[in-house]
């Protein structure tokens, strides 16, 4: 877990995430929050049923790397947003993200915060070099999140940017 300005972040545990899937209000209850609607889309669901949860139980200590990581808002006790890290960090030290932030919290610039505090979370990480990410090129907003955390663009397809933070120097 870390804090930022505005946000309480946690990283959720196997059975957390059990509770996130089910959608019922329990993951709130768990961590005293107050219930919000959420939609699960079928890309995460997927994602969580295939890839996620599996991996989270299997990787015990080093959950982090693989699991959802969920925003909080402090002054109101709700869940604003989650990114993913989608695996433990490569050979060369670099890890993937995925994010996004709940329909009813966009535009307040949860997630340009969120994104800033796992930057800082993995410059503590000894294992993290990196932080990789894509973005379609048409979601203006995300491309936002990664320039103002200084993320760099390394590529590119017909539909997607890559891009790239470096944290350490060797």
């Amino acid at each position: 877990m870390f804090e930022t300005s505005r946000l309480h972040v946690h990283a959720l545990t196997h059975a957390q995430l059990l509770q996130y899937v089910r959608n019922d209000h329990s993951l709130e209850r768990a961590l005293n929050l107050s219930p919000i609607q959420r939609t699960i889309s079928t890309e995460l669901k997927e994602a969580l049923d295939e890839t996620i949860l599996p991996n989270v139980k299997a990787s015990g200590a080093q959950y982090r790397f693989c699991t959802l990581w969920t925003a909080i808002l402090k002054s109101e006790q709700v869940m604003v947003a989650d990114l993913c890290i989608m695996g433990e960090p490569n050979a060369d030290g670099e890890i993937e993200i995925r994010y996004g932030t709940y329909e009813a919290f966009q535009g307040q610039g949860f997630m340009t915060e969120l994104v800033g505090g796992i930057v800082s979370w993995a410059r503590e990480e000894p294992s993290v070099k990196s932080i990789k990410a894509a973005t379609d090129k048409t979601n203006l907003a995300s491309i936002r999140v990664l320039e103002k955390n200084g993320f760099l663009k390394t590529g590119e397809t017909g539909a997607q940017f890559f891009w790239e933070i470096s944290l350490k120097w060797v």
